[in-house]
């Protein structure tokens, strides 16, 4: 499975300039690009084809004097640069013709100086390496000095050097990462996520919601404010902008590093993972939105994914249409309702339940009836056609 691994990067002031410079040349050719497809489109010509755009927006275009400035960067960047206009064109099209899944991908957009994320990559053609004194030896860039938190496991296949908004750089590598398998472990664990607790689990434990951004609120909106009061355009607001957006990176950090953490115990402490497969988009839209994207459910999830994936444990989701709040664990009774003010209830049965946890107990048993057995099968089998000579009464049948 592939992995991405990032280091922190610490350029001079002539490498920041000249990781400026790679930055503008990989825009460029994208903003070419798109607009010599759009002009082809809009003049009623074919589709300019990947090997003739690259000749005409790279190769022809460094012959010119207005893009001569091309060449003072490695040639993978620009090529790199078109290649994801051309995966952009791809996924449109795919989507257009319904043939990806997920969310539709809309037409590629004209890349701008001001975007707060800026990135360049390069493969193992560019000849990026690392020295013998542990620096990141980029072409037409330098050597950059690297804080190695952890030993890279493998040969990178490609590196991408990023700059976010808060100003930081990043080497992000791609590598081919063997599988880790962990001891076997006896336990499995369903959880339900929520917005009070931020995780419930099928044993009872909850786990507090941290709220990064709501404890953040104060220093955020001090930042905004002085935003607010800079001139535009002037050097003050400048930095007023980098302020608020290095506040923004801490809080994203602190909440990273948490799921991070959580998601490895769990994983380390159970064999059988299960989570509800949440509409986390849906609850963007509502009024809970800043709680529920503060929480970073979808970011934890998909932590687990590939960490079960990669330790040899079993993770996965259930519909997240099934009762797991309404059904009884114990008898398996469905109540009627189950309106949100309710924390806890008691079944006909006798059982009294905790909310969370009950839907908890819900998730794992579900979880492991989807599960294939020993044999391939399901243990639970879906509703499975009626054979003809057993639909309705016989003829002649009393």
């Amino acid at each position: 499975m592939q992995l991405r691994y990032q280091y922190r990067l610490y350029p001079t002031a002539g490498q920041r300039q000249a990781l400026a410079r790679a930055f503008g040349c990989a825009r460029t050719v994208f903003n070419d690009g798109l607009r010599a497809r759009q002009n082809a489109h809009a003049a009623g010509l074919p589709y300019i084809r990947d090997g003739e755009l690259s000749k005409r927006v790279i190769t022809e275009a460094k012959k010119t004097s207005e893009r001569a400035w091309l060449g003072e960067v490695s040639a993978v960047v620009l090529q790199q640069a078109l290649a994801d206009l051309n995966s952009a064109y791809r996924n449109f099209f795919a989507s257009l013709t319904g043939k990806r899944n997920g969310p539709k991908a809309a037409a590629p957009r004209f890349r701008s100086r001001r975007d707060n994320r800026q990135a360049i990559r390069f493969t193992r053609n560019a000849r990026f390496r690392i020295t013998a004194g542990g620096r990141l030896r980029l072409p037409k860039i330098g050597d950059v000095r690297v804080r190695w938190s952890r030993e890279l496991p493998a040969e990178p296949s490609s590196l991408t050097v990023v700059k976010d908004a808060a100003g930081r750089y990043f080497a992000s590598f791609v590598i081919q990462a063997r599988e880790e398998p962990l001891p076997d472990a006896t336990s499995e664990i369903g959880i339900d996520l929520g917005l009070t607790h931020f995780a419930v689990t099928s044993d009872g434990r909850k786990i507090a919601n941290p709220r990064f951004l709501r404890r953040a609120e104060r220093r955020l909106r001090k930042a905004r404010r002085t935003l607010l009061r800079k001139v535009k355009g002037s050097s003050n607001r400048e930095k007023a902008v980098v302020k608020v957006a290095r506040a923004h990176a801490r809080v994203a950090d602190a909440r990273r590093d948490w799921a991070h953490k959580l998601s490895t115990a769990l994983i380390r402490e159970n064999q059988a993972v299960y989570v509800e497969d949440l509409a986390v988009s849906g609850l963007g839209r509502t009024r809970l939105a800043k709680s529920v994207h503060d929480a970073g459910w979808s970011q934890f999830v998909s932590m687990l994914a590939y960490k079960a994936a990669r330790s040899g444990r079993h993770f996965a989701k259930i519909d997240r249409w099934s009762p797991s709040s309404k059904l009884c664990s114990a008898c398996g009774a469905l109540a009627e309702s189950m309106p949100l003010n309710i924390r806890s209830w008691t079944c006909p049965c006798g059982v009294a339940h905790d909310r969370d946890v009950n839907a908890a107990i819900n998730i794992l048993a579900a979880g492991r009836a989807d599960r294939p057995n020993a044999c391939g099968a399901q243990v639970r089998p879906g509703p499975a056609p009626a054979q003809r000579r057993e639909a309705g009464s016989l003829r002649g049948a009393a």
